[in-house]
């Protein structure tokens, strides 16, 4: 496969991915606030998702696998697993004894749901909100620092959307990764989400419309705790309630896996 490339790269090599191409910077570019705004309103265009990943790819996974239709009946099985295997830390949650060194931790009541209650409703596009383009470049600004210290490269690899292109290149995790693109395609539609990159093993989403409503948090912690992310799920193991109260507004989101 032969990329078109934009003009005005940095130095880079174009580099196979299983069954496809993706181009990779050599360096971490001096310029990529003005370089990432200018990819992502080119992409429909070049076809080119710009994304910031470390050294390794992934293994690819094939894009038929990503059945974003099924999503709500593999969210429930999930759920019902999850709330059967968390229930007992959530009626006794500090073991005891408690082991040596570690402080007591906050209770978790769980989420406030005895069965899989949907995904959180579609926010629409208001006048005042930031296109995803926008919010993708804001999210940027605050995340170069992070970039650099962990030695990312811009990788540009031909897909529709930012959560095909992770799908293309793979997670160098213990990421559910069909279930995970299935719920970065899902954002994309209705939180105008999208995917920023990997650094480490975090991968970053900068969101453009984030629910604001408790109702609407709720249900949205819910579809992250279910991603399995260890940040969330178990490290810290931050109560429910304050994990929801902490999405209100939020425009960047990070998901965390062994």
């Amino acid at each position: 496969m032969v990329l078109a490339l934009p003009d005005g790269l940095p130095p880079g090599r174009i580099l196979p991915c299983g069954w496809l191409h993706v181009w990779v910077s050599d360096e971490f570019p001096h310029d990529i606030e003005h370089l990432w705004s200018r990819l992502l309103g080119e992409h429909e265009a070049t076809g080119l998702v710009p994304l910031l990943w470390p050294g390794a790819l992934g293994s690819p996974l094939e894009l038929e696998q990503v059945d974003s239709d099924s999503l709500e009946d593999v969210l429930a099985a999930d759920f019902a697993e999850y709330r059967r295997s968390r229930l007992p830390f959530w009626t006794n949650p500090t073991p005891v004894p408690v082991p040596e060194g570690i402080e007591p931790w906050p209770h978790d009541p769980g989420p406030p749901f005895e069965q899989w209650p949907g995904l959180a409703p579609t926010l629409p596009v208001m006048p005042t909100d930031p296109t995803p383009e926008e919010a993708s470049v804001r999210t940027l600004a605050r995340l170069i620092d992070v970039a650099r210290r962990d030695r990312c490269r811009l990788v540009l690899v031909p897909a529709a959307r930012s959560s095909d292109a992770v799908a293309s290149i793979g997670l160098d995790t213990e990421a559910p990764l069909p279930l995970v693109c299935a719920l970065l395609r899902s954002w994309e539609d209705r939180y105008g989400a999208r995917v920023m990159g990997v650094f480490g093993r975090e991968l970053h989403v900068s969101v453009a419309r984030p629910p604001v409503e408790a109702s609407q948090t709720e249900l949205l912690a819910l579809e992250h705790v279910l991603s399995t992310a260890n940040n969330i799920v178990d490290d810290p193991p931050t109560p429910f309630p304050e994990y929801a109260a902490s999405l209100t507004g939020r425009t960047h989101w990070s998901f965390w896996w062994d």
